[in-house]
């Protein structure tokens, strides 16, 4: 009982905390080691340095997303949509062999302020057993008189340093590393399939591959990602709610010689109300519409101040609470000045369908923009006066615009199986 206990907490111990005194009731092992001190250092493998010929840019862009991510059917938008799933549907699978370790008790292993791979070799060595440390040093841990069975040890110190492990029986080799790859199995919904995305994304997390035929997402994770991950998975279960950005962003080209856009002008195109507030930020300024403002309403005002010049549309699904994330470049030409641009959105539903959004626009400079938005279910946003010039253009006579309409869509748990492709 002891022992369970401290692996179930030890994500939760600080890494120099010192374990003792563990035990386990297990079945007789078939052979029995007692562990004394050693010095011995673990076997450290290096990562190769990437071969420089590279991949086409037409290959490296070829993206299944795009078709689901790039499509807004902007004349019937649903304000409110309900998506049933199956919650157990969710898994999270540790990819890759991990055979079973031979069975072996320890009795009485001690060290004191080792780094993981030293007291990992110092455990296995009279196993018989190879290790190799992908990316060590790990960290420094303490133990003393650990016992138990062999697995259930190196268990625990994987554990309290962070990081993973797998075990070849053929080879007689344990495996350690920061990170492990994983694939998080979701309800066959593509609106929760995206949301998953676009918060990973959000989290700074690029480097995945999505299935969108068995709805999986698969990625690289170290301890503090897995976590983030579980915890996401169990939001699920508390907040049933996910706010949907339909996005279409535009480059306006000013025809008067001003070299500028009249925005004041929308006051008199559209019927008072229409726009029902203004906000500044640190550039750019954003204004919350009603519905009669809309991506054909917008281009009509738009084609007479001037050109315009479609660049993106698209959508991204941010839970409620959490960060997700939508680039621009994904859903329209890579060569475009503003094709680095991103749309980071956190938002959150507020009594009688309120929805209070922070808007953050970024670049691969860094953060471009910010705002705050309170809105009603039904109103829209719309970003103005971002110059182009902040992507490198040449000349002050373009900017950016971001048009923006949330909608609310409501999960509802079922037991049943759903195959949704909404």
């Amino acid at each position: 009982m002891i022992i369970k206990k401290l692996i179930n907490n030890s994500l939760a111990f600080c890494i120099s905390l010192l374990l003792a005194g563990c035990q386990t009731e297990s079945t007789p092992p078939s052979q029995i080691i007692d562990f004394k001190k050693s010095g011995i250092e673990a076997k450290i493998t290096l990562p190769q340095d990437p071969n420089i010929i590279r991949t086409p840019k037409g290959a490296q862009t070829f993206d299944l997303e795009t078709p689901l991510r790039c499509s807004v059917n902007w004349q019937t938008q649903q304000m409110i949509t309900t998506i049933p799933y199956n919650i157990k549907a969710f898994n999270l699978v540790k990819n890759g062999n991990n055979d079973m370790l031979p069975r072996f008790e320890v009795t009485g292993f001690s060290f004191e302020t080792m780094p993981a791979e030293k007291a990992l070799r110092k455990l296995t060595k009279e196993a018989g057993i190879k290790l190799i440390a992908k990316d060590a040093p790990y960290a420094s841990i303490s133990a003393e008189n650990l016992r138990g069975e062999l697995s259930e040890v190196i268990q625990m110190i994987a554990d309290a340093a962070e990081i993973y492990y797998s075990y070849d029986a053929h080879n007689k080799t344990l495996r350690i590393s920061r990170k492990a790859n994983f694939s998080l199995y979701v309800p066959k919904s593509r609106p929760i399939l995206l949301a998953l995305l676009d918060v990973l994304r959000g989290s700074g997390i690029t480097d995945i591959t999505s299935d969108w035929d068995d709805y999986s997402i698969t990625f690289d994770a170290d301890f503090e990602l897995k976590n983030k991950i579980l915890s996401l998975i169990g939001y699920f279960e508390e907040n049933p709610l996910l706010i949907a950005f339909d996005v279409y962003v535009m480059k306006v080209y000013p025809a008067n010689k001003q070299n500028d856009i009249q925005w004041q002008n929308l006051l008199n195109t559209f019927d008072y109300g229409t726009i029902k507030s203004a906000k500044t930020g640190v550039l750019g300024r954003v204004l919350t519409t009603s519905d009669e403002l809309n991506i054909s309403s917008l281009n009509a005002f738009l084609n007479m101040q001037g050109r315009v010049e479609p660049v993106a549309q698209g959508k991204f699904v941010v839970p409620n609470l959490w960060y997700a994330r939508f680039d621009v470049g994904k859903c329209g030409r890579r060569s475009n000045i503003d094709a680095n641009l991103s749309i980071l959105a956190k938002a959150s539903i507020e009594q009688n369908n309120k929805i209070f959004s922070n808007i953050t626009l970024e670049s691969t400079n860094g953060e471009i923009t910010q705002f705050n938005v309170r809105s009603q279910l039904g109103e829209n946003f719309l970003i103005i006066g971002i110059p182009n010039e902040i992507f490198g253009a040449k000349g002050k006579d373009s900017q950016t615009i971001v048009f923006m309409v949330p909608r609310i869509i409501k999960t509802l748990k079922t037991t049943k199986h759903l195959q949704n492709k909404i």
